[in-house]
């Protein structure tokens, strides 16, 4: 390429990077997003259950926004930055519209609550009442359970000179309360009790099945009875949301484990974000909870219903019978060779082995660790945690294996959001077990997802790989969409023990084979691939880049796609979440498509596919395009090189590209729903599902014909590459 042509699109996409109007803010792209999700539970094509689920999910979701994202613009905002975000805002600015948009998203998660989904559930005779709805059979009961259960739990607390008003913790459900002495009525005083988290915020009663108090209005029936000597003449609900970023500032601490425990004590008490009261809530306790959280205006929030929905998320546990209320019941594939039957190492020598969650079941990763804790040719097993199960067996069979005495490596990201505790914890245990335990480079996240397991073949030394999409997360691997490779490819083993000397001691790989590694690897190669089909495409020969990421917001990759699609390359995007790239602007992104899909399961693999003049290069990563995948973090992006198994992974790309019931198409800076129904209709996951549901057929015919004809039995070792063409052109 010409020293002109170079500075020519350097110029372009410098203006691109330069012009506001062509992105949109992230935190009002993930608001949208969120918004996609409350879609969900007002989709009357969903089982009621599951609407309930999403429903509570979208509460969920915004709690932690706010926890950190909101947090964080505040900080901003209060030191007095005034530099704007690449869509011209402020973090001031930031921090007002998100609170308008969000104060609209709640009066329609409300409503859909209120309006929609009670109605609903009171048809099939579910329901969740008030202690005025009962009879007087089930106020015995839930007194007794006051009495009984919850009465010496409750701590009231009083606010006057004495005692000020209580520090309290994030995101927990308060009872604000005004009484009045009986010995002085026109004394006013006021009280807050916390709602104990250690009760089902449910509560079944008797007599019915499937109707339930809130824990809330049990306590707030009988409160009397803490306050002897008092009367209570108003009781609301109120919760607050605080500031819970962790800032572990790591140049100044030795001890990175010690100053993320300092942390989470400390975080917990972070300024206030939102308050929400109900809207019932007087006048004069609404001022008193304002005045005395120093909360502005825009941050509290009316609720028009119980605060803090994320009960829906179980009240589908919760509820007895109802099956047609919920998702059919998956049955995920068990790759035959990877199974616990088989040697997997030897299965691995022989083909690479490409596996999608969770239509293919996780217990092939699990059996990877397992068999490796226990093969005595196993020398050692290295591999990095992000987020992993509370009671997970991939630590359980790390331990097993280095008490079998193999060198067991395990970086574990003790700073993974939400997570921190849980990995403080697992480090503990693991070195405890005998394993070596890292954490990763200074100011780094390490969030790649690799497993190294180093055998000592007849051949020789050989390292056998697992890379993933996703999380070693056994339980999250149940409803996460990831994807994952097995491969002993003698190049990627190189890679994969560089990066883990690089993670682990000092050392800086001059380069790596075929993976790329970020920070600054990725994003490069990302441009180095962009840049080929932009050459092609001004060359006159076809040029196709294919994306799937969970958010896309790196101002920098969005202004190299911008300048790809004025070059004339077509650019599909799959982004489930943000996307802060903005389609239908002409002689920008003309030649851009965004579609993001919301479904049964969470979108969370990653997809990096491009023409390559008819090579196909297609490559899987854990990163996302955003600026802390790629600048601040430790990620991986590795190559799909087995001929079958890329053409799997255009199969799986294509088949959510072709995706017209779950799928929104962008038009502009709008997401619209395609929702088609009838015999054109194609829902990807539920055509994974139907997927997984044959090869498990075929895997039961086959158990058949080998009890039938054991001497001649050909038996399924792979999954059925048959499927690559179903539902897609």
């Amino acid at each position: 390429m010409s020293k002109d042509n170079t500075t020519k699109k350097e110029s372009l996409r410098k203006r691109y990077e330069a012009t506001p109007e062509l992105y949109t803010n992230r935190e009002l792209s993930w608001l949208d997003f969120n918004d996609r999700v409350l879609e969900e539970a007002r989709d009357t094509e969903n089982p009621l259950l599951e609407r309930c689920s999403f429903l509570g999910i979208t509460q969920s979701n915004v709690d932690e926004f706010f926890m950190v994202r909101v947090a964080s613009l505040n900080k901003l905002a209060a030191a007095g930055i005034s530099t704007t975000d690449p869509s011209g805002l402020t973090p001031q600015e930031q921090v007002d519209a998100v609170n308008a948009k969000e104060h609209d998203a709640v009066e329609r998660r409300y409503s859909t609550y209120n309006r929609s989904l009670l109605p609903l559930l009171e048809k099939h005779d579910i329901r969740i009442l008030k202690p005025e709805d009962l009879n007087e059979k089930q106020l015995q009961t839930i007194q007794r359970y006051f009495n009984d259960e919850l009465y010496p739990v409750l701590t009231p607390m009083a606010e006057d000179s004495s005692r000020p008003f209580p520090f309290l913790q994030n995101n927990s459900l308060n009872l604000a309360i005004i009484l009045t002495d009986e010995e002085n009525p026109e004394k006013k005083c006021f009280a807050t009790l916390r709602v104990p988290d250690l009760f089902p915020r449910l509560f079944r009663l008797s007599g019915a099945e499937n109707h339930f108090v809130l824990l809330e209005d049990i306590i707030r029936q009988f409160l009397g009875t803490l306050f002897h000597g008092y009367h209570v003449i108003a009781a609301s609900a109120y919760r607050l949301i605080r500031d819970m970023d962790l800032d572990v500032a790591e140049h100044d601490s030795s001890d990175l484990l010690r100053a993320v425990k300092n942390q989470l004590r400390e975080r917990e008490h972070g300024n206030v974000m939102r308050l929400e009261i109900e809207n019932n809530m007087s006048t004069e306790l609404a001022n008193h909870l304002v005045n005395t959280l120093h909360v502005q205006e825009n941050t509290v929030y009316r609720i028009n219903g119980p605060i803090d929905l994320t009960f829906l998320k179980k009240l589908g546990g919760a509820v007895k019978g109802h099956d047609e209320l919920r998702y059919a019941p998956m049955q995920s594939y068990h790759v035959p060779a990877l199974d616990g039957e088989n040697n997997i190492f030897d299965a691995i020598r022989e083909r690479d082995y490409l596996v999608q969650h969770p239509y293919d079941s996780f217990d092939a990763v699990v059996n990877f660790i397992r068999q490796a804790a226990s093969d005595p040719d196993v020398l050692a097993i290295k591999m990095t945690l992000y987020r992993v199960s509370g009671n997970s067996p991939i630590i359980k069979y790390l331990g097993k294996a280095a008490q079998h005495g193999k060198q067991v490596t395990v970086l574990v990201e003790v700073k993974a959001r939400f997570d921190e505790e849980n990995n403080v914890r697992w480090s503990m245990t693991l070195e405890k077990m005998g394993c070596h335990v890292i954490y990763g480079l200074v100011g780094l996240k390490t969030h790649s997802k690799i497993a190294l397991v180093i055998r000592r073949d007849n051949d020789g030394i050989r390292r056998y790989l697992h890379l993933g999409t996703g999380n070693y997360n056994d339980v999250t691997a149940h409803f996460y969409t990831d994807m994952g490779l097995f491969t002993c490819n003698r190049d990627m083993g190189v890679d994969a023990t560089n990066l883990f000397n690089m993670l682990s001691g000092f050392s800086r790989p001059p380069y790596f084979r075929e993976l790329r590694i970020s920070p600054h690897n990725i994003r490069e190669f990302i441009y180095e691939k962009i840049d080929a089909e932009i050459h092609a495409a001004q060359e006159g020969r076809p040029a196709h880049i294919r994306m799937k990421m969970n958010s896309l917001s790196d101002s920098a990759v969005i202004a190299k796609l911008y300048e790809a699609s004025h070059a004339g390359v077509r650019v599909d995007l799959i982004v489930r979440g943000i996307c802060c790239l903005r389609t239908n602007i002409p002689e920008v992104s003309e030649n851009i498509e965004v579609h993001s899909i919301v479904g049964r399961f969470l979108e969370h693999s990653r997809i990096y596919w491009f023409y390559a003049d008819g090579n196909e290069d297609t490559y899987l990563a854990s990163a996302d395009m955003m600026t802390r995948n790629l600048n601040r973090r430790v990620e991986i992006l590795f190559p799909i090189l087995q001929e079958d198994l890329k053409e799997r992974t255009h199969h799986i790309f294509k088949t959510m590209w072709q995706d017209n019931v779950k799928t929104r198409v962008m038009r502009g800076t709008v997401f619209e729903r395609l929702s088609r129904r009838g015999l054109n209709a194609l829902d990807s996951q539920q055509a994974f599902i139907d997927e997984a549901e044959r090869m498990n057929k075929k895997l039961r015919q086959a158990e058949q014909e080998k009890k039938k004809n054991p001497d001649t039995f050909q038996p399924m070792m792979k999954h059925d590459d048959e499927l690559a063409d179903d539902n897609v052109e």
